[in-house]
């Protein structure tokens, strides 16, 4: 499976999406790697999600919401079945704006129900820092105070 399709809504630094998602099976639980770089982000912490749409345009945001299908309020990662199965928490741009991932999940899934499914989704790159939920704002409970959207692209299967 690939992600790409990159679109932008930043004016100045543009960040380009080169990642690649992969089904694991391990041990009869169903896990799904994303690995990648992300390039021209400003340094530090980026909220990144599932969002419910592959489709783009206005800035990422016909993205639409964190892919939400159970829904749950916001959350970490961590925090898995009480979350969004969009939430992926936080990646981490070196000082150089590069983001290498290495994201394993074994809530989301790329082959069950189309419902459930991530394949023809969009994924998010964020401004801010994802505070998982944990803001104590409604905001938070919804997005993770995460701030505009830098990047976008579509997860597709080949």
């Amino acid at each position: 499976m690939i992600i790409h399709d990159i679109s932008s809504a930043g004016k100045m630094n543009i960040a380009k999406i080169y990642a690649f998602v992969s089904d694991l099976v391990k041990y009869n639980t169903q896990l799904v790697q994303i690995t990648g770089r992300i390039y021209g982000l400003r340094p530090g912490l980026h909220g990144f999600h599932v969002h419910e749409r592959g489709t783009f345009g206005r800035n990422c945001s016909n993205a639409g919401p964190h892919f939400n299908p159970f829904n749950q309020n916001h959350a970490g990662p961590s925090d898995a079945p009480r979350r969004h199965v969009g939430d992926l928490g936080n990646i981490y741009a070196n000082n150089w704006g590069v983001a290498n991932l290495a994201i394993y999940d074994n809530f989301i899934r790329m082959r069950e129900r189309r419902e459930l499914s991530i394949i023809g989704r969009g994924i998010v790159v964020h401004a801010d820092p994802d505070d998982l939920g944990r803001g104590g704002n409604d905001e938070s409970l919804e997005t993770g105070n995460a701030g505009a959207r830098l990047a976008c692209c579509q997860i597709r299967t080949y």
